[in-house]
């Protein structure tokens, strides 16, 4: 199973059976590069640290919450 069917199949459904999406001022959104998650360590050399990419974001009346799916 690839990543989008393993969203497609098992993660979506669970999120809509929690009601996100479904209540009223409830989002899921889909971020792939849209939203990048940054811890603000700096590394050796100034650099800032990889970022990190949200699979999803879960927005409730304008408060976001990132999600990584491992």
């Amino acid at each position: 199973m690839n990543e989008a069917e393993t969203r497609a199949e098992l993660i979506d459904p669970k999120l809509k059976a929690c009601d996100w999406g479904i209540i009223e001022g409830s989002k899921i959104l889909h971020a792939y590069n849209v939203c990048i998650i940054a811890d603000g360590r700096i590394q050796k050399g100034g650099s800032p640290s990889k970022p990190l990419i949200a699979d999803y974001i879960l927005n409730y009346k304008s408060l976001k919450s990132y999600v990584m799916v491992m």
